[in-house]
């Protein structure tokens, strides 16, 4: 007997014999029962589903249950296999290292599920082996010693991916090692049997739950338009952090071709620095490796003529509205290279050194279709821009496209394709309960539209604080600057530290940072900033060992960072955050509601802001004993009419005017 929704959550349901604090929380049940819904009607279904919640055992279970019920029908249904994407890694780890193994320890019926990883992740053994063999006449010292340490894992490990390997190899390293398409015997292969990446693969094709990224799940859509995929078909997709849906899509359905990817592809086929090393030189082909020299010369100058655009022809932040007049050479000669290493490798005899060549010609075409395609913009409604990073010794140069409007592409080949598609986070509606920004967005037409409030009690546990008489950032941005630096000393003194200050800009940040250090130091309490080399899960750790600090964070620490407990009690966000469209996506995106008649400032940018704010007001209430402060020095949210939308989309809280002291 399946037991049902109910049965599982109840006070004295099945979780609850686990563990001995549980109790039944009805926004969650809720959730499980509008899901048990759509997968049973075959409907999409949007659920906001507030902090505490525990939305992930809100899917997962009547993810399960239904998994389960459809394979006990013996009508002669398909087996119904889910696919669970979540942007984090974080997230990921806690469905799979957590969630799942509970549940399945908990509910009487049986289910596999798994981790899905791309296949660049996984290690081949042949191709272990054959760089092996290879030895000195392709790798340098550093590299020899990598590949002693890969070989003495690859004799050991269950998993065979990068995540079991115990360190971070040298790009190239694994770049030679890999598990590739292109670069695979399949079945006449030597090590199949033993294969690490088939044995996962066999894994994913035979499992109930597949728990994805974000990225490798719109790669597999991307396959699936010339008839590819990384995914075994599914019925229901679950997309949990879904508020960064429209984001990711975009950069994953577009894309991209730097100089160094160039690079990066003629050091593998011909290394002249030193002792002459690589594929070429392996197999004495000495034309190809003139044709090499000359390309790296092509590129080389085709890149300083885009970085010359970039800096003269092209707009500010580099867009680039329409064709340009380059004469491309490297995209030719490009693929007169992956053309004569094929012919040649067409009279070897090993399938191996095959493969291994016509492998690179693969990646030398594709190098030279994309960077074709990009100089012509062949892709429609796309946006076209330049990126330079770094410094002029070390500049980087990138070519990049991505798709201005997501929806349609999404509405023909995910909403119209899988039957039954869950969408859930914490802030997906815009104001009290509209979601139509966000379906707008994704191009979902019709869904069931569940919102949850958080089990929290807001009112007891936290306030809001909007000072009072602040200048108006727009209008005074110097004037604003500088009351932001004094209401963060008075704001920060009223917990005694244990706060996020979230930013908007990096140069705010840098600037608030430098004339409050003094302050900071006077007061003998720990300043932590973004941006100084330390990475983020560092800086977390170094705010939650200390207790009393204060953060200084810009865009990644508005969401996905938890930080339960009295380490912090502070949440001070400087500025609405509103996307200056400044950037060529956004700008294109902007232009596009203009000149569809609408006004993308309350249609596109007041929403988007609206969630983002909601994003960062929830890093203060992560469990049901956090208690503190949110302050929101912007003083729009009161004095614009756009404000009521902000104000109305946080939780009920008690809220205070604040005056400085």
């Amino acid at each position: 007997m399946i037991p049902t929704v109910s049965d599982v959550f109840a006070d004295d349901g099945l979780i609850s014999r686990r563990l001995s604090q549980y109790e039944s929380r009805p926004q969650q049940v809720e959730m499980a029962n509008a899901v048990s819904r759509a997968i049973r009607d075959q409907s999409h279904l949007v659920v906001e589903a507030g902090t505490g919640v525990g939305k992930s055992f809100g899917y997962l279970v009547p993810c399960i249950l239904q998994a389960a019920e459809q394979s006990a029908d013996r009508s002669g249904k398909e087996r119904l296999r889910i696919v669970i994407s979540t942007h984090t890694i974080s997230l990921q780890e806690q469905l799979i290292s957590r969630d799942l193994p509970f549940l399945n320890a908990v509910l009487p019926v049986e289910f596999s599920a798994v981790l899905v990883k791309g296949r660049g992740n996984y290690i081949s053994l042949r191709r272990l082996s054959t760089a092996l063999e290879r030895g000195r006449s392709l790798f340098n010292d550093e590299e020899a010693s990598e590949y002693r340490k890969i070989e003495q894992w690859a004799q050991k490990t269950n998993d065979g991916s990068l995540s079991d390997l115990g360190f971070t190899p040298l790009p190239q390293v694994w770049d030679e090692v890999r598990s590739e398409q292109g670069n695979c015997l399949g079945k006449k292969c030597p090590t199949h049997a033993d294969c690490l990446y088939y044995k996962a693969r066999r894994r994913v094709w035979n499992a109930d739950v597949l728990v994805v990224n974000h990225a490798l799940f719109f790669a597999d859509l991307a396959l699936r338009r010339d008839g590819a995929s990384v995914l075994p078909d599914y019925q229901v997709a679950v997309f949990d952090e879904a508020h960064t849906l429209e984001d990711v899509a975009a950069n994953h359905l577009g894309a991209s071709v730097s100089h160094g990817q160039f690079n990066y592809l003629f050091n593998k086929l011909y290394n002249d620095r030193g002792a002459a090393r690589g594929l070429l030189v392996q197999h004495n082909l000495t034309e190809e490796q003139q044709m090499v020299a000359r390309l790296r010369f092509l590129v080389d100058a085709m890149f300083d003529e885009l970085d010359q655009v970039r800096e003269t022809a092209a707009a500010r932040n580099g867009r680039v509205r329409k064709p340009l007049p380059i004469k491309n050479r490297v995209s030719e000669e490009t693929h007169e290279l992956a053309h004569s290493i094929r012919d040649y490798a067409s009279g070897l005899k090993s399938e191996d050194q095959k493969l291994d060549l016509n492998s690179a010609a693969d990646r030398l075409d594709l190098l030279g279709w994309t960077l074709s395609s990009w100089l012509q913009q062949k892709i429609e409604d796309a946006v076209y821009w330049i990126e330079v990073t770094g410094g002029r010794q070390r500049r980087q140069v990138k070519l990049m496209s991505s798709p201005i409007d997501v929806a349609s592409t999404l509405r023909e080949e995910l909403f119209s394709e899988i039957p039954t598609v869950i969408l859930t986070s914490a802030t997906l509606a815009v104001g009290q309960d509209d979601f139509s920004y966000f379906r707008k967005r994704i191009g979902l037409t019709k869904a069931e539209e569940v919102k949850l409030g958080s089990p929290f009690d807001f009112q007891s546990q936290m306030k809001l604080i909007i000072p009072d008489r602040m200048p108006d950032p727009g209008d005074k941005p110097a004037e604003y600057e500088k009351a932001v630096i004094q209401r963060i000393q008075q704001h920060v003194d009223d917990t005694s530290g244990g706060a996020f200050v979230l930013f908007t800009s990096y140069r705010m940040l840098q600037n608030c940072a430098r004339a409050l250090t003094p302050w900071f130091a006077e007061r003998n309490r720990l300043l932590l900033c973004q941006g100084t080399g330390m990475q983020r899960g560092k800086l977390l750790e170094k705010f939650r060992s200390d207790g009393e600090a204060v953060l200084f964070g810009t865009e990644t620490f508005w969401q996905g960072v938890d930080v339960p407990g009295d380490a912090l009690q502070n949440v001070i966000i400087t500025k609405l955050p509103f996307s200056v469209p400044d950037h060529p996506l956004l700008e294109a995106r902007v232009e596009r509601i203009r000149e569809q008649g609408g006004n993308p400032f309350m249609e596109y940018q007041v929403p988007e802001a609206a969630i983002k704010l909601r994003q960062g007001f929830g890093r203060l209430i992560r469990t049901a004993s956090d208690t503190g402060q949110v302050v929101i020095l912007d003083p729009r949210i009161r004095t614009k009419p756009y404000g009521r939308i902000f104000l109305a989309s946080l939780p009920d809280c008690r809220r205070e005017v604040s005056t400085l002291e």
